[in-house]
């Protein structure tokens, strides 16, 4: 299937019920809204079109949705907002991988299990690692979490964040999905919540209205959005805008990540 260059989701928005978005690289860079982005979801919801904002972020909802209004983002928006780390907790809440855990993350991220929090313990004693990202202290050396982690694959790791990195406006940090890579690389076995894997769609989507994918990552979004048989648009000006200078680099590097997309923009554009 060749991809279309989409000048306006207006164009075929009408062929669609409902709107499955990308936050983080669709919606915003982590530091701004992006203003076309914005106009258009306004558009969508002025028509009446249902809209769902599916992100990899390992946080429960609310932490997700009060970042965005302090991004000034309009409540009326932020009717649907769907985190990986909310689908992680309702199985953490249900003890699918044991009690104790070790949480291998940043501290920005402790309200994912602040109602368990006396079962936090250090790595040795934990029934399973529970990965949200990259400590604080050590965002940059890869090498420490192979040490670290190289002595206990035979524990569960639990990915709160499948994505391997993000622009934080123009810096590329690391995820979780990366140190994820380095477990599964030392022989482990990890257990992933967010996008592309099914759980997280069947959680969000009603299968009854035909659903648009729109998202900026290709491992992610757009895989996730081939596996359920979803039509998307990749949003170029994204994670992957510096792998791509024109439409032929661009079915290059779709065909590299093995995933195909109906429609492409680079930014979303009513």
């Amino acid at each position: 299937m060749k991809i279309k260059k989409l000048d306006h989701l207006s164009e075929i928005y009408h062929e669609y019920d409902a709107f499955l978005i990308d936050l983080w690289g669709v919606m915003h860079n982590g530091i701004e809204l992006n203003a076309s982005a914005i106009n258009t979801v306004k558009k969508l919801e002025d028509k009446g079109k249902r809209i769902i904002f599916l992100t990899n972020a390992p946080r429960p909802t609310e932490k997700v949705v009060k970042f965005l209004k302090k991004l000034k983002m309009e409540e009326k928006l932020l009717k649907n907002v769907v985190t990986s780390g909310e689908a992680a907790l309702n199985s953490l809440k249900q003890k699918k991988f044991g009690q104790k855990f070790y949480h291998l993350g940043p501290k920005r991220d402790d309200s994912l299990f602040s109602h368990m929090k006396k079962d936090k313990t250090v790595i040795e004693k934990c029934d399973f690692i529970l990965c949200t990202g990259l400590f604080d202290e050590e965002e940059e050396n890869l090498k420490y979490y192979e040490n670290l982690l190289k002595d206990f694959t035979h524990k569960k790791l639990v990915c709160t964040n499948p994505d391997l990195t993000v622009h934080r406006g123009g810096t590329e940090e690391y995820c979780a999905g990366k140190i994820a890579e380095i477990f599964e690389d030392l022989g482990g076995e990890t257990i992933y919540f967010g996008k592309p894997y099914k759980e997280v769609y069947l959680s969000c989507l009603d299968t009854n209205q035909k659903t648009l994918v729109i998202g900026d990552n290709l491992k992610t979004d757009i895989k996730g959005a081939n596996s359920m048989n979803l039509d998307s648009i990749f949003i170029t000006g994204g994670i992957h805008k510096s792998k791509i200078n024109n439409v032929e680099g661009l079915e290059e590097l779709l065909k590299k990540h093995n995933v195909s997309a109906n429609y492409f923009q680079k930014e979303l554009t009513w």
